[in-house]
């Protein structure tokens, strides 16, 4: 499959398809598209599989693209600035994304739901109890919020990472958190008390900035509702 990604902070993708090729998004995921492309809207696997996709952060619903001619294109568009990369998935490379982390992928590609083995993870870890788990045979566009940092775990090394900054690791990595030492550190060190730990054997992929943090920052700039009061005559 050939794309393209372009467009700096503001990423999107464009795949170029021959006749018969095909990708699938969640629904609402295009941008543009040739007009020998037809979509199809569908509940890729059934109910349950659609359920489950919803509850790992994207529609029950899926799109599938085929292009009719040869010399078709269609793009495809992240919601947030931030990076889209491109993964190759095999039968040694499943990875576990974020709640909404998919974004396209060819048709060998299974988006499912991926539960934390640890219920405080799931509690505390910034991602709650749903994660994308990505298997099968193709290629499939991830989007991710701010910049990327890849680091290649070594077996038994550990990072500590601050809740939502966990973008994508390959799910041979443990996934866990840990609590921060030190009652000061802990109420006053601005991270929370929990602090999210991944240990290798394996890559994960850590991101500059959450979705949380960005509309926390726009919150106090956006217009506030005006209020009207009415006087009554007496």
């Amino acid at each position: 499959m050939k794309y393209e990604i372009f467009g700096g902070d503001f990423p999107a993708v464009t795949v170029f398809l021959e006749r018969g090729e095909s990708i699938y998004t969640q629904a609402g995921g295009l941008a543009w598209m040739s007009d020998q492309i037809t979509m199809d809207t569908n509940v890729k696997g059934g109910l349950l599989a659609g359920f489950k996709r919803m509850l790992s952060g994207d529609s029950i619903f899926i799109a599938d693209y085929i292009a009719e001619s040869d010399n078709q294109e269609i793009t495809l568009s992240a919601s947030l600035p931030g990076t889209i990369l491109p993964m190759t998935i095999d039968d040694d490379h499943h990875y576990i994304a974020q709640k909404g982390a998919f974004l396209g992928a060819s048709q060998g590609v299974t988006v499912d739901m991926a539960t934390t083995n640890s219920f405080w993870a799931g509690l505390f870890g910034g991602e709650g109890f749903f994660l994308q788990h990505l298997t099968g045979d193709g290629v499939v566009f991830v989007e991710l919020d701010g910049s990327i940092r890849e680091i290649d775990l070594k077996p038994g090394q550990t990072i500590k990472v601050d809740s939502g900054n966990v973008a994508m690791f390959e799910d041979c990595v443990a996934y866990d958190i840990e609590s921060i030492k030190g009652f000061k550190n802990a109420l006053f060190g601005g991270e929370g008390l929990f602090l999210t730990t991944l240990t290798g054997p394996g890559k994960v992929w850590l991101q500059t900035m959450t979705a949380k943090d960005l509309a926390g920052r726009l919150i106090p700039f956006l217009p506030k509702p005006s209020t009207t009061t009415i006087k009554m005559d007496d």
